[in-house]
């Protein structure tokens, strides 16, 4: 039987956006991400992150760097009880990376590479699935793999939401101001 998933975007969705957060000491939730966490688990849904990592291939930070904090944030979702299973990321950046970095690849939000990647995996519904992130790129990457597409209002979700406007896409996205919002109204349907 295929499960539903809640893709999450991290920086500005489940975190507070920081230029190139990599560092444990400087991860801060964004407003009831950890409430909002474990009512999604509630729901029953799977928690699966898709993250653009452009700093790893700009040298400001490695991967290993990067899977220290990925561990950091399963083993904290674990303790919550909003269980993240599975964190994809992509390095790559098309015109800033450096070495084998440097490259347009599939993974890199808005392309729908992880998304896809995560409906194998774990056999998701894309039916009864969302995305949710606070960058157009988030939500192209759901319409791309028809995934129903959530702006929050969070990082940098209100910038978004304004670029939004006269988008014929738009129809398609809904908005809230938090994920914590999101996982509220969910549990209301």
């Amino acid at each position: 039987m295929k499960k539903k998933a809640i893709f999450l975007d991290r920086d500005g969705t489940i975190n507070i956006e920081k230029n190139y957060l990599h560092k444990i000491e400087d991860f801060q939730y964004e407003y009831k991400v950890p409430k909002a966490l474990r009512l999604l688990k509630t729901l029953g849904y799977l928690l699966i992150v898709v993250t653009n990592q452009a700093g790893i291939g700009r040298g400001y930070y490695t991967e290993g760097d990067l899977e220290i904090l990925n561990d950091f944030l399963i083993k904290e979702s674990k303790k919550i009880g909003g269980q993240i299973e599975k964190i994809y990321y992509c390095p790559h950046h098309p015109t800033e990376g450096i070495g084998h970095y440097k490259k347009v690849c599939s993974c890199r939000k808005p392309e729908n590479g992880m998304l896809e990647k995560g409906i194998r995996e774990f056999d998701i519904d894309r039916n009864g699935s969302y995305i949710v992130g606070d960058k157009f790129s988030d939500l192209l990457a759901g319409i791309s793999s028809n995934i129903s597409p959530i702006l929050v209002r969070t990082g940098y979700g209100r910038i978004t939401e304004n670029d939004l406007l006269g988008n014929p896409l738009k129809s398609q996205i809904k908005i809230y101001d938090s994920l914590f919002d999101f996982a509220q109204n969910l549990k209301n349907k």
